[in-house]
């Protein structure tokens, strides 16, 4: 059977003025990644699917994150912001060509799921013209009440407007709908503005498909799946339910999670076979763990490879472009950034290793800071293979510590060390006898003099 052809129009023309932020309220980020981008991964990218995106003037950072998301996608503005017909109409362009199915969603709502959007078009190839999702409400408090009969939705009564028996169904209107794609333009067009605030609603094409003698109908998924965002605190809640999600998920691929309310997960984490994860960790976007990996608490992870059977903390803090080779060691207090350590090398405590490549079996010794930044530019500290760094040492990049080279406790290298060459540069010590005496003396006196 020949696939069906769809057209995704995602609305995020939303100044999200109730966000208290400069920020477009689609950009706004959940589990790592930001709200639209969760909506974009949820449609479909397959053979016949296209996708576009509306928004509002002078959003250019929400067509960058589109097209970052899902680089085919088009972009649309919606200049007045007159109401959600308006707004797809805004895409009029795309709608014109043409397709099988046409599903308008909303960018931020990042808890939907693709299978929610599969489920939606079901009907489409049975076909109704028009398919609405709904959710039963805890409180449906201001939602819109789908009114449904026989099966068949025949209104959506927005809740001013509901009476009181009407206000009890506990069935509302998630706003998300798939239409009939070769009707959805003639349908969407007679939707009128003859209401208050003189704007273009999509819930009005439930009965205009009804005076059309076509049918609508409803599909249900949970509230939690179509929770909108306007606020601070409803990013916060849908962040609780995104958290659970992932750690769900995580716990159900073999990952061992300690206590798993409290380790944050980033919504593109990968995992291999019996990794381990410690209360109070944190994992930003762009990380993978390999097999047998463990993290330790209070460790904090973004954009970074870890390798199998590594061992990471407590108290670490892996930064972007970090690489893990397999059985390395990051202790308590080590911070890397933009770091390749390969296999066997071990950072066991208060270090950082910034812009570096470490070589296989290594040890950096507690202390150890690769001077990267000069305060214009950063540079590369290059570690070979086997290389011992004492202690305390200082590496001023550029600089290059050959193979089994070893550096003396304590030591600020300036300059290339040979493959298997000792470097040790301190201040020859000097001793003077009865010299704490004498300056105990001094100050007491001096302490004395003070209190008089």
């Amino acid at each position: 059977m020949t696939a069906r052809s769809s057209l995704t129009v995602v609305l995020a023309a939303g100044e999200g003025t109730r966000m208290r932020s400069s920020l477009p309220k689609v950009l706004h980020p959940v589990a790592g990644q930001s709200l639209l981008a969760h909506v974009l991964n949820a449609t479909d990218a397959g053979e016949g699917s296209s996708l576009a995106v509306v928004i509002g003037p002078d959003h250019a950072a929400v067509a960058d994150e589109a097209h970052r998301v899902r680089p085919e996608a088009q972009t649309f503005v919606q200049r007045e912001r007159l109401g959600t017909a308006h707004a797809v109409l805004a895409a009029r362009e795309a709608l014109v060509r043409g397709v099988d199915d046409l599903l308008v969603a909303f960018g931020d709502t990042p808890l939907i799921s693709a299978e929610t959007f599969a489920r939606m078009r079901a009907p489409l190839r049975e076909g109704a013209a028009l398919a609405v999702l709904g959710f039963h409400a805890a409180d449906p408090t201001g939602y819109g009440r789908l009114i449904v009969e026989n099966g068949k939705l025949v209104a959506i009564r927005e809740h001013a407007d509901a009476s009181a028996e009407e206000r009890k169904i506990t069935l509302c209107n998630a706003g998300v709908m798939a239409f009939d794609g070769r009707r959805a333009l003639a349908i969407i067009e007679k939707i009128g503005n003859s209401n208050i605030k003189g704007e273009y609603y999509l819930v009005d094409a439930v009965s205009i498909i009804r005076d059309m003698g076509l049918e609508a109908v409803v599909i249900e998924t949970s509230e939690d799946e179509v929770r909108g965002i306007n606020t601070k605190a409803q990013l916060a809640e849908a962040e609780a339910v995104m958290q659970t999600r992932l750690r769900k998920q995580a716990l159900e691929a073999g990952v061992t999670l300690i206590a798993p309310e409290t380790v944050y997960l980033a919504a593109d984490t990968t995992f291999g076979k019996d990794v381990v994860i410690e209360p109070f960790v944190v994992i930003g976007p762009g990380v993978s763990i390999d097999d047998g990996a463990v993290i330790h608490s209070f460790s904090h992870v973004v954009e970074a490879r870890i390798g199998k059977k590594v061992s990471v903390g407590p108290y670490a803090r892996l930064r972007p472009g970090t690489s893990l080779g397999d059985g390395a060691r990051i202790g308590n207090f080590v911070e890397t950034k933009a770091a390749v350590l390969e296999a066997g090398v071990k950072v066991n405590h208060l270090s950082y290793v910034g812009d570096a490549h470490v070589g296989a079996n290594s040890n950096l010794g507690a202390g150890t800071i690769t001077c990267n930044y000069d305060g214009f530019l950063k540079h590369k500290t290059l570690i070979g293979e086997g290389a011992f760094v004492g202690t305390n040492s200082s590496l001023v990049a550029p600089v290059k510590i050959g193979k089994g080279a070893y550096i003396g406790s304590g030591s600020v290298i300036t300059k290339d060390v040979p493959d298997d060459a000792l470097a040790v540069e301190r201040s020859q010590q000097t001793i003077r006898e009865g010299g704490a005496a004498r300056y105990r003396e001094i100050k007491l006196k001096q302490k004395a003099a003070k209190g008089k």
